[in-house]
């Protein structure tokens, strides 16, 4: 029963997260974020072409995160990791610091953990077009470890990319601390960063329940107070949050537990064989 238990709250976790990122992202095309031009522009897209087609592509964006999250289908896990790669590598591309891309891991990094969840070994194509069923999850020790080195990485890149922002001044951040009455935000930013590139390495390294569980609470407090459109902010890092708390539940005793009852099972198979 904790085999079950612990594989819902890891699958439910990913696939929620997977469908805020993408719905939150969605939701800054459909009101014609400024700041999209940018990105339009690195493919020759001029600024009043890229106003007239936010839209579209926002709509599509919630379409999939909507799909994900009512209707979960292989493929548009995919897709969305690509377009989550791509959407984040056009920031650097378009003359934004690099660690805007690594810091949304999350955004390609919860749709890949959820591919490695329930990858089940076919290599049908039509597989890629069938719903994704929790029931239908083969545990086993082997994908659980390959999902929880993902995560691993996932999760180091998006604070060592939140936490160089710090470090580097960002001025979006710097006004965050402003606002809370910080009289030297930079001095803030950069304690902030250099703990957050701490906790980064060490979930890398040796991942600690408490640690993650303390990053996870961090990550989710601290992209509440955005000064405009705070609310899809919030959900388009739910890549951040969710693949955190992911780890959370693979990590530590419960990580144990579930590894060793999926032992327990894979030796009970081989006595009845």
């Amino acid at each position: 029963m904790l085999q079950t238990n612990q594989t819902q709250k890891i699958y439910y976790s990913l696939r929620i997260a997977s469908a805020m990122c993408f719905i939150g992202h969605g939701a800054f095309g459909i009101i014609t974020k400024e700041i999209w031009t940018n990105y339009f522009s690195v493919f020759g897209i001029a600024h009043d072409t890229a106003y007239a087609m936010m839209p579209y592509v926002g709509s599509l964006d919630v379409l999939m995160g909507l799909i994900i999250l009512f209707y979960p289908i292989r493929v548009i896990a995919g897709w969305l990791v690509v377009w989550g790669l791509i959407t984040a590598a056009l920031r650097p591309l378009s003359g934004e610091p690099f660690p805007e891309l690594i810091e949304r891991a999350g955004n390609f990094g919860a749709p890949l953990a959820l591919l490695l969840l329930t990858y089940a070994g076919n290599k049908d194509f039509k597989h890629w077009f069938k719903p994704i069923r929790i029931q239908h999850i083969n545990n086993d020790e082997q994908k659980l470890k390959r999902v929880k080195i993902c995560l691993r990485i996932v999760v180091f890149l998006l604070f060592v990319g939140h936490g160089w922002l710090n470090l580097i001044e960002k001025k979006g951040l710097l006004d965050q601390y402003r606002a809370f009455g910080a009289s030297n935000p930079a001095t803030v930013a950069h304690i902030i960063g250099s703990l957050e590139i701490l906790g980064a390495v060490s979930v890398l390294i040796k991942p600690v329940r408490s640690v993650i569980l303390i990053l996870f609470v961090w990550k989710m407090f601290s992209e509440l107070f955005y000064p405009h459109w705070e609310v899809f902010e919030f959900v388009e890092r739910g890549g951040s949050y969710g693949t955190t708390l992911a780890l959370f539940f693979l990590t530590g005793s419960s990580w144990q537990s579930l590894l060793n009852i999926t032992r327990q099972k894979n030796n009970e198979g081989i006595v009845s064989i």
